[in-house]
């Protein structure tokens, strides 16, 4: 067991908490130093987001290293970040000028409102909302052949003139074995009508002109079919059975206006036969 005498010795070795403590001033200035060094240990640990920027200056903070003979940022969160003075330029711009938001949703030309989808701007590119769709009037449907009857259209107009009209097939209700019809916007088929002839009026004119010359052309064909007729009859009224030795011998030749034929008449047996010229 420790003896009175050591307790009293561990006692009187212990600083009185009254009295002050005098440090030397090397140990102040040794303490202050580490300290600054442990702070700016802690300062660079703490790395900025590469992308933000401080309130006092523009730019990416960093440390700015040269690799392959260009400066680039190192910024400390695992990859280089090229200094490039208009980069950081255009990035200032979008950050402080943002976009304006610009609706991309079509405007219907009837209603004037917008929508988002319909059956005529996804088959025919044409801005028009399924509550506005005139399917009996002029958003109808038209076959290609219809369109060129009526509108006097060339495939031409329907495929190489810009922009090339749009079309959806559908299967021909006459004979399902026959080959698809291709159906066309009426208004669409209008406009290029336009666009091919000018105005309303020259189409009706143009039209007028090719049903007269339509109806000439169907004139002759039945004209031609009654002259061939017309010499069918007369040939088989000639009596066969006359003698072969007999020769006609035809008077004058007479014109026949009215159907663009000749007429002559044999002197002897009074036989007449018409016929055309070359």
């Amino acid at each position: 067991m420790a003896s009175e005498s050591d307790a009293e010795a561990v006692s009187s070795s212990k600083p009185d908490e009254n009295s002050s403590i005098e440090i030397d001033d090397g140990i102040l200035k040794r303490i202050e130093k580490n300290r600054e060094k442990a702070l700016l240990l802690r300062q660079a640990k703490l790395v900025a987001h590469p992308y933000a920027k401080p309130d006092n200056e523009k730019g990416v903070q960093g440390k700015v290293v040269k690799v392959g003979g260009s400066k680039v940022i190192d910024s400390g969160a695992g990859f280089l970040i090229e200094e490039d003075e208009e980069i950081e330029a255009a990035m200032c711009n979008i950050a402080d000028n943002p976009a304006p938001i610009i609706s991309t949703l079509p405007e219907c030309l009837e209603c004037k409102k917008e929508f988002k989808d319909s059956f005529l701007l996804q088959k025919f590119d044409y801005p028009a909302c399924d509550e506005c769709r005139d399917n009996d009037g002029k958003h109808s449907l038209i076959t290609r052949t219809e369109a060129k009857q009526e509108y006097l259209l060339k495939d031409c107009d329907f495929d190489k003139r810009e922009p090339a009209l749009k079309y959806i097939l559908r299967k021909n209700p006459h004979n399902v074995h026959w080959g698809e019809m291709k159906l066309y916007l009426q208004i669409q088929i209008e406009e290029r009508a336009l666009q091919v002839w000018g105005t309303e009026e020259a189409l009706i004119e143009e039209r007028e002109k090719r049903d007269v010359k339509r109806q000439g052309t169907k004139i002759k064909k039945f004209n031609k079919k009654i002259k061939q007729l017309r010499m069918e009859v007369r040939s088989s009224l000639y009596d066969k059975t006359q003698k072969a030795s007999h020769t006609h011998k035809f008077g004058k030749d007479i014109y026949n206006e009215d159907d663009d034929t000749y007429t002559h008449t044999c002197t002897s047996c009074g036989f007449e036969e018409t016929y055309e010229k070359m």
